[in-house]
């Protein structure tokens, strides 16, 4: 029997970077602070329409002037203002009550100090980097002989049998500048004045990158779904305004 797949919700953020924090009993913590929104609700896709559940977050303000013709045409359809950053992420819009465009989303709405996070970012570019960088390589032995090989990979493979290279070999190649997630992190700390959190070690990703921080999948247990009161003896939901007028 296979089993639903959960979509955590989260928000987008910038990596400000890294400081410490002391607990009471003097142990010190080593944290990332990350400035978390706050995120515009864009754009709601449901299944019934679109075959699956999403919401499109904005991210950053940005002048529409400054956007080319396709990009503003999206932000005037949308009619939410124009964002430097926007992201489709998959989550449970009906259950969290994210079912309004414009909806503004601060970092209290979501995380809350002691939940576990995945944070998602983009490892710093390393450029082309040789096999003692990238994979650790201990090279060839510094005497005997060496002359200038001593960072070399060395011998790749045999001669006639197999005749070729395997795939998967550790090779000189680009080194970074890959989508990583780190999961199961802490919130130490959530700031909601400053829209910042501080996650309890290190995340992918230079300092003022953009990270994607969401609410851990291991342990994640879905939000139940808002309901709207119904009147007794009748399937219909409740007249919020005729409830008000006979008050």
């Amino acid at each position: 029997m296979a089993t639903k797949r959960l979509y955590p919700e989260g928000l987008l953020g910038t990596k400000e970077g890294m400081t410490q924090v002391f607990t009471e009993d003097g142990k010190c913590i080593p944290v990332t602070v990350i400035k978390l929104g706050p995120c515009t609700i864009l754009e709601v896709k449901n299944q019934s329409t679109h075959g699956y559940d999403a919401v499109k977050l904005g991210f950053q303000a940005k002048e529409i002037a400054k956007m080319n013709k396709p990009q503003a045409g999206n932000f005037k359809k949308w009619g939410k203002g124009a964002f430097r950053h926007t992201k489709e992420m998959r989550c449970h819009a009906e259950n969290l009550g994210w079912t309004s465009p414009g909806k503004e989303l601060s970092v209290s709405d979501v995380f809350s100090e002691g939940d576990k996070v995945d944070v998602s970012g983009t490892t710093i570019g390393r450029g082309f980097a040789g096999v003692v960088k990238k994979f650790r390589v201990a090279g060839q032995p510094s005497t005997q002989g060496t002359h200038e090989a001593r960072r070399n990979i060395g011998s790749i493979g045999n001669c006639a049998d197999p005749g070729r290279v395997f795939k998967n070999r550790k090779m000189p190649g680009q080194f970074g500048n890959v989508r990583v997630t780190t999961q199961n992190l802490k919130v130490v700390s959530v700031n909601e004045e400053l829209n910042v959190i501080l996650v309890k070690g290190a995340v992918p990703g230079a300092k003022g990158c953009l990270v994607e921080v969401r609410k851990s999948v291991k342990g994640y247990v879905l939000p139940k779904k808002i309901d709207k009161p119904v009147d007794q003896g009748s399937n219909e939901p409740v007249n919020e305004e005729r409830q008000e007028q006979a008050a």
